[in-house]
């Protein structure tokens, strides 16, 4: 139960009172009592409507209506079994039917007036992830060799709607060795493509262009190894099943001679100062 909900039990209960004080003059033992037999009877039949009921989730302009019958059967009831016969205070009049009048008001607001759009509740933002199998292999470009592993594809999606909020991206870690004794390796850069069952590239589906790689460490002696984080666009369409075939690292570098010369200096160590 919410409060616009309770408060609209209470305006009808006292708005039933005070109609009661007027309409129905002789029989009833004033407007206080009247206002605690409607109050009464508007809130306590309500709840009870509501907690045994058939329809426990009746909107609000239904709850005023069973308000109002709630608030009548005690009104009614005394008026039948313990009518009275004061007189009436014809001084207070004007007060009692300009109360009146703001209980109907404030009753037609609660159950006709706009409705408070409910707080909108911030998305659940989850990561889909897609595996790659094999998610580790070796590669070898050369005199450059190494491994590509933990390789996955992950998109962000709305939880419950399924909407893509993030574009796929390919995740993975990139070893690369110079294998050579007596080169040495300048790393240019990569690119790298998506192929699928034809052995043609899966173009993606809006203005992003295939992934570039650059490599942190640009020079690469021999022995020397350099590991990279993958974290580049995916196409949509190599989600599909059976669409994607193999992926391609076009890799670029430049090789050199290693040398590696002996330089003897002749030096002799004075007397200390």
């Amino acid at each position: 139960m919410g409060f616009s909900m309770f408060v609209t039990w209470v305006l009808v209960g006292v708005l039933m009172g005070v109609l009661a004080e007027r309409v129905m003059k002789r029989g009833g033992y004033g407007l206080k009592k009247d206002i605690t037999l409607g109050l009464v009877g508007a809130i306590g039949g309500s709840w009870l409507f509501r907690a045994i009921g058939p329809f426990p989730e009746a909107g609000i302009i239904a709850m005023a209506f069973v308000a109002a019958v709630g608030a009548a059967i005690p009104i009614i009831a005394q008026r039948t079994l313990m009518t009275t016969e004061l007189p009436g205070d014809d001084k207070t009049a004007v007060w009692k039917w300009g109360f009146g009048a703001v209980l109907v008001v404030a009753v037609l607001w609660m159950t006709l007036g706009p409705t408070p759009k409910p707080t909108a509740t911030a998305a659940v933002i989850e990561d889909k992830t897609y595996a790659v199998t094999p998610a580790a292999m070796k590669v070898k470009a050369g005199i450059v060799t190494g491994e590509v592993t933990e390789m996955k594809v992950a998109e962000r999606v709305e939880q419950g709607s399924g909407r893509i909020t993030g574009a796929a991206k390919l995740t993975a870690r990139l070893r690369l060795t110079n294998s050579s004794t007596n080169q040495t390796v300048r790393l240019v850069g990569g690119k790298i493509l998506y192929v699928d069952t034809k052995g043609q590239p899966i173009k993606f589906d809006d203005t992003r262009a295939d992934p570039t790689l650059k490599f942190s460490s640009e020079r690469l002696d021999p022995g020397q190894e350099t590991t990279e984080s993958l974290d580049v666009d995916f196409p949509a369409e190599a989600l599909k099943a059976n669409r994607l075939a193999r992926i391609r690292l076009d890799l670029a570098y430049v090789p050199s001679p290693y040398k590696e010369e002996t330089l003897n200096l002749a030096v002799s160590i004075g007397e200390p100062k």
